[in-house]
């Protein structure tokens, strides 16, 4: 991952952090809460009069994209070539120009690591989250805490319903990047915040854990096709530690399929 703040030349002030997950090619970025409708970039007015300062992965790639030059310039090719690149790259735009953009007095500037307060907010993102029966998604959040989460509750949002209507959309459910947002599909996104606010904390029932077990414990050859790499590299993941096991014996292990979709962050 790389880190980058976000600073407004003019004003003399950070507007937030901007994290891009490059395995994954997302982006999200963190606004300072001092910020209003004035001092807030355009593109994220409607966020911050709603005190929302954690922006939604697609908005955070829109802000990158409005920045750089289109994937559709006419000498793009030509463009490509000088700065020895060999495909079309939003975020190797953005940093070879620091950001910067005729619209507006903002740069960004590479950190080495997250101010406290970005810290801070990730307690609330998920760590791992199971679809339970009846529309319920139980969700596990950095800060030790456990939610159920009943997804009628927020039919207000873009896209849920289609997510209670189709078995197989909510039965697709894994966290999102770095358990900014729980993902359906990859195509429908539900905040983490949202998730942690709606939730009714729970202790969890047998049920519960057996349906977690059953639906997020994978085998090797899972762990595979997720990773889209071959059994030695698991192995050797395992070795460095990057991932480890909550089941071994001679004919295989099992892992948390959570741990396993983190690697590819």
């Amino acid at each position: 991952m790389k880190i980058f703040e976000i600073i407004d030349e003019e004003n003399n002030m950070s507007i937030g952090v901007l994290q891009y997950y490059e395995k994954e090619k997302n982006c999200i970025i963190e606004l300072q809460e001092n910020l209003d409708e004035w001092t807030a970039p355009l593109l994220f007015t409607s966020y911050v009069n709603k005190h929302i300062y954690t922006m939604p992965r697609d908005i955070s790639f829109m802000w990158v994209r409005e920045r750089v030059i289109p994937s559709g310039r006419q000498n793009i090719k030509d463009i490509l070539n000088n700065h020895r690149m060999k495909s079309y790259d939003e975020m190797r735009f953005l940093e070879i120009s620091e950001g910067r953009c005729s619209q507006d007095s903002l740069y960004i500037k590479q950190l080495n690591a997250l101010p406290d307060y970005v810290i801070e907010r990730k307690k609330r993102n998920i760590i791992d989250c199971v679809t339970l029966d009846n529309n319920v998604l139980l969700c596990f959040f950095a800060d030790n805490s456990t939610k159920k989460i009943d997804l009628h509750m927020l039919e207000y949002i873009k896209g849920v319903d289609k997510i209670i209507n189709n078995k197989l959309l909510y039965d697709s459910g894994i966290v999102g990047t770095d358990g900014y947002f729980a993902t359906f599909n990859d195509s429908i996104d539900i905040q983490a915040d949202t998730l942690y606010e709606a939730g009714t904390e729970v202790s969890l029932s047998l049920h519960d854990f057996k349906t977690f077990v059953r639906k997020n414990a994978v085998d090797t050859s899972e762990a595979c096709n997720i990773l889209e790499c071959s059994r030695q590299n698991v192995a050797y993941m395992i070795s460095q530690e990057q991932l480890g096991t909550i089941k071994e014996d001679i004919r295989g292990s099992l892992y948390l399929k959570g741990e396993v979709v983190s690697k590819k962050w």
